[in-house]
């Protein structure tokens, strides 16, 4: 059997580069054959994973979120069995799964757990993400952080960022049709989550990522707020993260389903697992059973 290990080394605070020699020695004890390769971009990273994909018994990587996100695309349709090791920031897929966060860990699932098919989202026909995809309130700082702060400082950066440029909470509109259920208000947070950490948080505590059903959180709030309602919105968004998504507020919308459509303006910017993804109108979706990774055994996932 033979494996190779893609990584990022700008992930995370470049952890993984010095932990090379004991990934390639715990990897030879379940593969004959460990190739080791750094990617240079996201690009090149998908390109690696479909490259991968035939050649390779298991496609092992590291990374943050993002990178997780890089490596579903390239495995788009690919019955291909992938292992993660945790290298970023957050870490919210790892959280979701209870994958350790530490590479001994990591590679212990990788050695001795199980291999789970697992759901992820489908947008527009075109687009994937593995836990969330999102539009408002501080979710462009996932992308918009600077690298090298992010490195130095971690998750204090990505707070730093959304304090800076993000407290404003802009407010657009949402038409949302999610099979019966159906919703018109104007928004300042939209989350679509399949997993149950969002930014290290666990805000979905109920998710699961094996159970083909997405859980849906919006912040609403008047088209034109007073500073009362802008500090309402915003300590509403501060209970949803730390109380998670069951939490009872007028303004706090909450719904489950198998599909959901929701119109917007063509200036919302969607996240997807932290990238920057497309702008307006989306049709998310589950594509059930479509990930195959590593995770610890007899764990409710």
């Amino acid at each position: 059997m033979k494996c190779i290990f893609l990584y990022n080394p700008n992930s995370g605070k470049g952890k993984i580069a010095k932990k090379l020699p004991l990934i390639e020695r715990k990897l030879h004890t379940r593969y004959d054959e460990v190739t080791i390769r750094a990617t240079s971009d996201a690009e090149d990273l998908e390109r690696c994973v479909r490259e991968s994909a035939e050649r390779y018994d298991a496609v092992i990587f590291s990374g943050g979120d993002g990178t997780f996100n890089h490596v579903i695309r390239g495995a788009e349709n690919l019955p291909v069995q992938l292992g993660y090791i945790p290298g970023g920031t957050v870490n919210d897929v790892a959280r979701s799964l209870k994958i350790p966060r530490s590479v001994r860990g990591a590679l212990n699932v990788i050695l001795k757990g199980e291999s789970r098919s697992l759901d992820c989202l489908k947008i527009n026909d075109s687009e994937y993400a593995m836990y969330i995809a999102a539009a408002g309130a501080f979710t462009r700082a996932t992308y918009t952080t600077d690298q090298k702060k992010k490195r130095a400082f971690g998750a204090l950066a990505y707070a730093v960022e959304a304090v800076r440029n993000n407290l404003r909470l802009d407010v657009f509109p949402l038409k949302i049709r999610c099979g019966e259920f159906t919703a018109e208000t104007d928004a300042v947070l939209i989350l679509v989550m399949n997993g149950r950490s969002v930014a290290g948080f666990p805000i979905n505590k109920k998710g699961s990522m094996c159970d083909e059903v997405l859980e849906v959180a919006v912040i609403k709030q008047v088209r034109q707020p007073n500073l009362f309602r802008r500090i309402g919105a915003l300590f509403s968004v501060a209970t949803l993260f730390v109380f998670g998504c069951r939490i009872k507020r007028r303004d706090v919308l909450f719904f489950r389903g198998k599909n959901v459509e929701i119109e917007t303006s063509d200036n919302v910017v969607w996240d997807f697992d932290g990238e920057e993804g497309i702008k307006g109108n989306v049709q998310i979706g589950v594509c059930p059973k479509n990930v195959r990774l590593f995770v610890p055994k007899k764990k409710n996932l």
